[in-house]
C-alpha cells in the first residue's frame, strides 16, 4: 500500500488537523467559552486522529483502512458541530473536516 496512492487523503488529514487546532484555540478566545466546549473537544479529537491516520497511511500500515473509517466518523462529527457555529474559524474547520471525511471514506473503500 504505497503512500502515493493515498496522498490526497494524507494531505486532507493534515489540512484538517491544522484547521481543527486553529479552531480549538480560537474557540478558547470566544466570549462564551462554555458554549464552545463540545466544539473544542471534537477539534482536539479530530486533529489527533487525522495526524494518526496520515501517519498510518504514510507508512502503509495494515490498519490504515480501519483507522481511516474511524477518522471519517470523527471528522464528520466535528464538521457537524462546527457547522452549528457562525464564527469564521468554525466554518473553515467544518469545510476541512467534511473534505477529510470524504477523502478518508474514499481511501477506506480503495484499500
Amino acid at each position: 500500500m504505497p503512500h502515493e496512492n493515498f496522498q490526497s487523503c494524507i494531505d486532507a488529514c493534515y489540512a484538517c488537523a491544522t484547521e481543527c487546532d486553529h479552531c480549538a484555540v480560537s474557540c478558547l478566545a470566544e466570549q462564551d467559552v462554555k458554549s464552545m466546549a463540545r466544539c473544542i473537544k471534537l477539534d482536539m479529537d479530530c486533529a489527533q486522529i487525522c495526524r494518526l491516520a496520515a501517519s498510518y497511511m504514510a507508512r502503509g500500515s495494515e490498519f490504515a483502512q480501519a483507522l481511516c473509517r474511524l477518522c471519517a466518523d470523527v471528522c464528520q462529527s466535528c464538521a457537524d458541530e462546527c457547522a452549528k457555529h457562525q464564527m469564521d474559524h468554525c466554518q473553515r474547520c467544518a469545510e476541512a473536516c467534511d473534505k477529510c471525511a470524504e477523502e478518508c471514506r474514499r481511501m477506506a473503500q480503495m484499500a
